[in-house]
């Protein structure tokens, strides 16, 4: 029989070898925030059913996204899972300066958003890509609403593209009109295709558009460190926002500073989740195209995708 002595050393012995285990992590609900497109609330529902078969409690609330970052850095909600750097780099950046919320993690995709045409548009104005082809063609895109001038259909307002920026810096013959929701572009897409009605919108990438509508996106003077900020920066000496978006943007996954000490396992999870192009553009397929309610898409996702997720878990 062995000794007590022998037992409290065999004991220490395996205590110093075992590997360190994670604190419980609080029972109290997980925030997840939930936008206006589709990749964003399909993706937040994929982790939250992960974090969920882990025994974690998880809510959902809609928010602006642009405010979500104060509330990730006050604590208010959890993280966020999909910071694009174009839409919303600024107010991360911001929120960051203040204390309080961090990049938790970055996805795999390359990013970029700006504005965009079908295939269709560039036969009826063939100087595209250029930029200065659109004032060309203006009246090709003028409508009722926009009387002479041009249309370009924006984004929700909350994504904060400065489109109307952009117009007045580059002198283009175009009137901004923002649509309500992702959906509603798609929808104006889907109309223009079917007379093949040139059209420019606000797109981005990675989604599922591409390969629904083969098109390109309008290439501007090239962006800049500080020609949003910087009359003497960019193109025109007097003006901001004379270039285009950056054209290959970061994705990153921002949290509370106080998660990683509430709930560490489900912050470990959450910093490992990376994501490419054409697994976030599938996602948003499963919705916009298929026509699946996003818990339903995310459940079909991974269902689809078993190992990549698993990953995050190990």
């Amino acid at each position: 029989m062995k000794s007590a002595r022998s037992m409290f050393a065999s004991a220490a012995v395996l205590a110093l070898l075992a590997p360190t285990a994670w604190a419980e992590d609080s029972t109290d609900p997980i925030i997840i925030p939930l936008h206006n497109w589709s990749s964003q609330i399909v993706m937040s529902h994929v982790v939250g059913d992960v974090l969920k078969s882990k025994g974690n409690a998880v809510e959902y609330v809609t928010t602006d996204s642009q405010a979500v970052y104060e509330s990730v850095r006050l604590g208010d909600v959890s993280l966020e899972l999909e910071v694009w750097e174009g839409a919303f780099g600024a107010s991360f950046d911001a929120a960051v300066a203040k204390g309080g919320i961090h990049a938790a993690g970055a996805h795999n995709a390359v990013t970029r958003e700006d504005w965009w045409y079908p295939m269709w548009t560039k036969e009826a104005c063939p100087g595209l890509p250029d930029w200065k082809a659109l004032n060309d063609c203006a009246a090709l895109f003028a409508t009722p609403e926009t009387g002479e001038k041009g249309r370009f259909l924006g984004g929700p307002v909350d994504w904060l593209k400065h489109d109307a920026e952009k117009v007045d810096a580059l002198g283009l013959n175009f009137a901004v009109v923002n649509a309500g929701s992702a959906a509603a572009i798609w929808a104006e897409l889907g109309a223009a295709e079917k007379t093949k009605t040139p059209i420019v919108v606000f797109n981005w990438t990675p989604n599922f558009a591409e390969a629904v509508w083969p098109g390109e996106f309008v290439e501007f003077p090239k962006w800049e460190a500080g020609c949003n900020e910087d009359p003497a920066v960019g193109m025109f000496p007097d003006k901001t926002y004379d270039c285009g978006n950056p054209a290959t943007g970061y994705l990153k996954i921002a949290a509370w500073d106080g998660m990683k000490d509430k709930w560490p396992a489900a912050y470990a999870t959450i910093s490992k989740v990376s994501l490419t192009n054409a697994q976030i553009a599938e996602m948003a397929k499963l919705v916009d195209i298929d026509g699946m309610e996003p818990e339903d898409a995310a459940k079909s996702w991974m269902d689809a995708n078993p190992d990549v997720w698993n990953a995050w878990l190990n």
